[in-house]
């Protein structure tokens, strides 16, 4: 009767449901669970990964468009790097719905092709004689609107993890989560190492920074994306117990420690993807003088901007790893302290005017909140992995029959966390923007070497920014000891979760 009823299920969902998934049970992970997991979490890498050079692709465009013959403010280039933030962090919740919703092989592949949507803006509209032709406040409005759309990307992390959440045992989870972000988070580098590379193909040496072919920077994408969409859509697999309805939304968000840890992404990914987003335009307009004495790297390299990205993306695997053996907590909290320092000495490297010691402090923030990604989400499934524990110990039941309810608001939080998070990132773009405010009023209409003298003795108007930042972590450094590490009169972790 059992197989029937399953066989009848399956078919009732389609090609690619697994109805019955069992990851913890060790010889189901031996014989079958570790093979399906591992090709499912591949195809997801490589989904998320052109989902985030999607997202962050204006971040490295807006420093072309003055070449292009597009010229934009610098509060018109923050709002063109804030606007697909923001859009991403607000589609990050319905994505992870989406998941139980379609399964994760169907909407991977459609996560996929909705990526062709701002690819194609991008090889068409912007370069277009059309839009060069109408006037600045139109460009800037079809620009806006074009950066917003490229927001579609930023969702697909939710969704993401979401799925691969499901598929691994609780002893692997923070490798594997770390892995698929990890993957992901590297496709902000490639695009910020790829893109100015690609926008000057087949434009001489001694014209860099004259002409550029803008539409290349949405081309390029195009081949990968239908490789990913065919690719999911021929070997993923949907787990039927991957559901989050939204009653586990509900109930995740009656828990404080939903918000306790949203916090924390917020100063660690929203760190991550905020300065991933600004850093280029803060280096342009902070240094110009470094930039025009090495036009390789301000040509080439879009102000070596992508390092930062890289550093942050190939860490963050490590803080899942540290978290495993140490407890999150812990890391977070050697996160945010060395997120203080390493910003209080890029705030030295403004005022000294040094490049040097300003990049190197940022890779150094970069390097923390990569750490810092890995393990706030490995806190998420140990915290309410414990919750159903806890509800399994008052109601007198089975822990195994609590788990799959709090396994599916674990998969919440990751949704509600990734969003909030993310939004983080555009309050960062909008900090530098406000800060800029002075500077972007002296330069405008100024052109050539004016420009550089002008962005020269405004070069401190990063400082306001760099202190709230600090500012921010320090409370977050708090709120971390406070909420999970800090001890009482009997010298026991004052919080109940002293193994997260």
């Amino acid at each position: 009767m059992t197989d029937t009823t399953t066989t009848t299920a399956a078919a009732r969902r389609g090609r690619g449901w697994i109805e019955h998934w069992n990851p913890e049970d060790e010889e189901f992970w031996e014989t079958t669970g570790r093979r399906v997991a591992r090709r499912n979490l591949i195809l997801s890498v490589f989904t998320e990964h052109l989902g985030f050079a999607i997202w962050v692709l204006w971040s490295v465009v807006v420093l072309s468009l003055p070449a292009a013959g597009l010229p934009m403010s610098v509060s018109e280039s923050f709002w063109l790097v804030s606007a697909p933030n923001l859009v991403g962090a607000a589609i990050r919740i319905p994505y992870t719905f989406a998941v139980p919703r379609f399964g994760g092989r169907v909407w991977t592949t459609i996560s996929a092709a909705l990526l062709l949507v701002p690819s194609s803006l991008l090889a068409f509209v912007v370069p277009s004689g059309w839009l060069a032709a109408q006037d600045h406040d139109t460009r800037f409005w079809v620009l806006l609107a074009c950066a917003a759309v490229a927001g579609v990307g930023g969702g697909n992390f939710s969704s993401s993890m979401a799925n691969i959440s499901f598929f691994y045992p609780e002893r692997r989870k923070g490798f594997a989560l770390g892995l698929n972000a990890a993957g992901g988070n590297l496709g902000v580098a490639v695009v910020q190492l790829l893109v100015p590379l690609v926008v000057v193909a087949g434009v001489p040496v001694a014209a860099s920074g004259t002409r550029v072919h803008l539409a290349y920077a949405g081309l390029v994408w195009m081949p990968f994306i239908v490789i990913a969409g065919i690719g999911a859509w021929l070997f993923m697999d949907s787990l039927a117990e991957a559901k989050a309805d939204p009653r586990s939304y509900a109930a995740a968000l009656r828990h404080g420690q939903t918000w306790v840890v949203s916090l924390l992404y917020v100063g660690t990914f929203g760190s991550f993807i905020g300065f991933s987003f600004a850093l280029p335009l803060v280096i342009r307009t902070t240094f110009p003088e470094f930039l025009a004495q090495h036009p390789f790297i301000r040509d080439y390299l879009a102000g070596l901007g992508f390092v930062g990205a890289l550093v942050g993306s190939v860490a963050r695997p490590l803080g899942g790893r540290l978290s495993d053996r140490y407890g999150g907590a812990r890391v977070t909290l050697a996160v945010f302290a060395g997120m203080v320092v390493a910003t209080v000495a890029a705030a030295g490297g403004v005022m000294r005017h040094d490049f040097g010691l300003f990049f190197c402090s940022y890779l150094v923030v970069f390097a923390c909140s990569g750490v810092g990604n890995g393990s706030t989400y490995r806190m998420i499934p140990v915290i309410f992995g414990e919750l159903g524990r806890r509800e399994a110990a008052r109601r007198g039941l089975d822990p195994a029959l609590t788990a799959p309810d709090y396994k599916r608001r674990a998969a919440a939080v990751i949704g509600i966390a990734g969003a909030i998070g993310a939004f983080g990132g555009f309050l960062i773009q909008q900090v530098f923007r406000l800060a800029s405010t002075d500077a972007a009023s002296a330069m405008k209409g100024v052109t050539g070497a004016a420009a550089a003298r002008v962005a020269q003795e405004h070069a401190g108007w990063s400082l306001p920014a760099l202190w709230i930042f600090v500012s921010a972590y320090v409370l977050l450094a708090g709120l971390t000891w406070w909420t999970y590490l800090r001890r009482g009169p009997s010298r026991a972790p004052s919080f109940a979760y002293a193994r997260v």
